[in-house]
C-alpha cells in the first residue's frame, strides 16, 4: 500500500492511498462468502453456493463493492498511521478507482481522503512565563458573608402580605401549554426569586404578584419531550414569605457550631475563608495562565470542527441546525476547541499522570456541581459511554497544573507567590502510596486513528460517521476535540414538569 499526504492547510491533510488487488483479495473472499451466506439459490444449501455462481448471480461489481466497504475502515487506518496522521473531525472520501470489476486480478484500489488534523504550534518555554493575579482577600467583609450563609441556613420563613419582591420565597402552581394542550403542571413548588434556576420569565412574572393571583407569560420549556419549545406558562402565587435571620450571637453558635460563642465561631469562618482563598488563588492562576497562552500562541481551527460542535450544541438544546444561537456561541467554541488543542499539546509532551484520586476528586465536584449522588453520576457516565471523556478532562486539567508549577506567579503588588505546586522535575512519587495507585500515562503523540471512513459503497463519496462528542477520550488525536475543560459535564436537563426550584433553602428553614 502506498499512501501519498498533501497539506491542504494548517488543519487539513489530503491523503492518496493505493492499495494493489493482492492486498484486498481477502476483503474479495470474505465479500464473496457474506454473499453467498445471506442467499438461497436452489440445490445448494445456504452458505455452500460456489464463488462462480454468486458472480453470475449478483455480478463482479457487487462483491468488489462489498469488499472494498469492508476493507476502508483498516486501510484508512493503516495510512492514517503511516504518515503519522494527528486527526480530527470527520474525513471525507472519494473511491477514484476500484479494481477486478472485469474479473481480472490485475490494478489498484484508489480513494482519496480529506482529513482535519491537529494544528501544529510550538509551547513556549513555561519557566520564562508570567502571569499576575489579583489576590482574593479575606478580611471582615468575607467572614461577614460566610456568617450570613450559615444563619441563612436556619432562617425562618414568614408569610408578608404585600406583592412579592426579589428575594422572596414564593410557593407556585405552574400549568405549561402549547396550542392550548396541557403539558405539563406542577403544584406547591418552593421557589425565590432571582434565583434564576427555573424557566426564563419566571422571575419577571413573580415579581408584584400577590398570594392568590395569576399571571402568564411565554417561555421555552427547559426539559422533557417538548424541550426547546415556547409554551404558555400560567403561574399562581400560592404563597409570599421572606426569610427572618437569627441574631448573630453567642446563643446561634452554640446552635448552628461546635463553638459557644460568636468570637470563636467567626474565628473558624475566618480559616475556612484563609482556606478557600489559598485554593482560589490556584484558581485564579491557573486561568490567567491558559488565557495568557490562548493569546500568545497562534492555534489554528478546523472550520468544520466548529460546524459539528455548535451543530451538537443546538441538537442538545432541541433547537435547529439554523437556530441564531449557534452564532451566540461560535466565538465560545473556537475558544474552547483551540483551549483543547494546547491542553492536550501540554500533555503529549509532558509526564502527565492521572491517579484514582484525581479522578475521585473530579467526580466528587461534578457530583456537587450536578447535584447528582455520586454513584447515580457514575452509572450515568457508563451508560452514555462518557468515562474516558471525564478522563481525558482531568489529565487536560492536570496538565495546565504541572505548566503552570514552572510559571512566575505574582500578585497586584508584584509578589511572588508560591501556589505549592510541584515542578516538572520535581513530580515523581517516591511515597510508598504511589506505588499502589493505578497511574495512566498521556497517549503518544502518534497514535494511528480509531475511526475510520463509514461503510458506503465505492459510489463518488463516502463520509465517514462523525464520532460522538461523548467519544472524546485520552487518545485524543484520534477524535474530534471537545470543549472547555471541565465544563464537558454530562448536562442534566431539568424536566419541563419540575423545574428544579431550590427547595433547600426552605427545607432548612421553619415557617412561622
Amino acid at each position: 500500500m502506498k499512501t501519498a499526504s498533501e497539506k491542504l492547510s494548517p488543519t487539513r491533510v489530503k491523503l492518496t492511498v493505493e492499495v494493489p488487488f493482492d492486498e484486498l483479495k481477502p476483503a474479495v473472499e470474505a465479500a464473496t462468502k457474506k454473499i453467498a451466506d445471506q442467499v438461497q439459490i436452489p440445490g445448494f444449501r445456504k452458505g455452500k453456493v460456489p464463488t462462480r455462481l454468486v458472480e453470475q448471480r449478483f455480478g463482479r461489481p457487487a462483491i468488489m463493492q462489498e469488499a472494498v466497504n469492508e476493507a476502508l475502515p483498516d486501510l484508512y487506518q493503516k495510512a492514517a498511521a503511516e504518515v503519522e496522521l494527528k486527526p480530527v473531525g470527520r474525513p471525507e472520501v472519494e473511491v477514484n478507482e476500484v479494481p477486478g470489476l472485469d474479473g481480472s486480478e490485475d490494478g489498484n484500489l484508489v480513494f482519496v481522503v480529506e482529513q482535519d488534523v491537529r494544528p501544529e504550534f510550538e509551547l513556549p518555554e513555561f519557566s520564562s512565563v508570567e502571569v499576575e493575579i489579583e489576590e482574593p482577600s479575606v478580611d471582615d467583609d468575607a467572614v461577614e458573608v460566610r456568617l450570613t450563609e450559615l444563619r441563612e441556613r436556619f432562617g425562618t420563613l414568614v408569610g408578608v402580605d404585600r406583592p412579592a419582591e426579589n428575594g422572596d420565597f414564593v410557593s407556585l402552581d405552574m400549568l405549561a401549554t402549547i396550542d392550548d394542550e396541557e403539558i405539563e403542571s406542577v403544584e406547591g413548588v418552593s421557589y425565590q426569586i432571582g434565583q434564576g434556576n427555573m424557566l426564563e420569565g419566571l422571575d419577571e412574572a413573580l415579581e408584584g404578584l400577590s398570594a392568590g393571583e395569576t399571571t402568564t407569560f411565554t417561555s421555552e420549556l427547559a426539559g422533557g419531550e417538548h424541550a426547546g419549545q415556547e409554551a404558555l406558562i400560567k403561574v399562581t402565587a400560592q404563597s409570599v414569605k421572606v426569610r427572618e435571620l437569627p441574631e448573630a450571637d453567642d446563643e446561634f453558635a452554640e446552635m448552628a457550631s461546635e463553638f459557644d460563642t460568636i468570637d470563636e465561631l467567626k474565628d473558624d469562618l475566618r480559616k475556612q475563608a484563609a482556606a478557600d482563598a489559598e485554593g482560589n488563588r490556584v484558581a485564579l492562576a491557573r486561568n490567567a495562565l491558559l488565557e495568557k497562552l490562548l493569546e500568545d500562541i497562534e492555534i489554528a481551527v478546523p472550520e468544520q470542527l466548529v460546524e459539528d460542535e455548535i451543530l451538537t450544541h443546538l441538537q442538545n438544546e432541541g433547537k435547529e441546525a439554523d437556530d441564531p444561537h449557534g452564532e451566540e456561541i461560535r466565538e465560545d467554541t473556537v475558544k474552547a476547541i483551540r483551549a483543547q488543542f494546547l491542553l492536550d499539546e501540554i500533555n503529549a509532551t509532558r509526564e502527565v499522570q492521572v491517579g484514582q484520586d484525581d479522578l475521585m476528586n473530579y467526580m466528587t465536584q461534578l457530583s456537587a456541581q450536578y447535584g447528582i449522588e455520586s454513584n447515580q453520576l457514575l452509572q450515568m457516565l457508563a451508560q452514555s459511554g462518557q468515562l474516558e471523556q471525564i478522563f481525558a478532562e482531568v489529565q487536560r486539567s492536570k496538565a495546565l497544573d504541572v505548566a503552570l508549577a514552572d510559571v512566575t506567579v505574582k500578585n497586584e503588588k508584584g509578589d511572588v507567590l508560591d501556589l505549592g505546586l510541584t515542578k516538572a522535575e520535581e513530580s515523581e512519587d517516591d511515597s510508598e502510596d504511589a506505588e499502589e495507585k493505578p497511574t495512566k500515562k498521556a497517549p503518544a503523540k502518534k497514535a494511528p486513528a480509531k475511526k475510520a471512513p463509514a461503510k458506503k459503497a465505492p459510489a463518488k463519496t463516502a463520509a465517514a460517521k462523525k464520532p460522538e462528542a461523548a467519544e472524546e477520550s485520552e487518545d485524543a488525536e484520534e477524535k474530534p476535540a471537545k470543549k472547555a475543560p471541565a465544563k464537558k459535564a454530562p448536562a442534566k436537563k431539568a424536566p419541563a414538569k419540575k423545574a428544579p426550584a431550590k427547595k433547600a433553602d426552605e427545607d432548612a428553614s421553619t415557617e412561622k
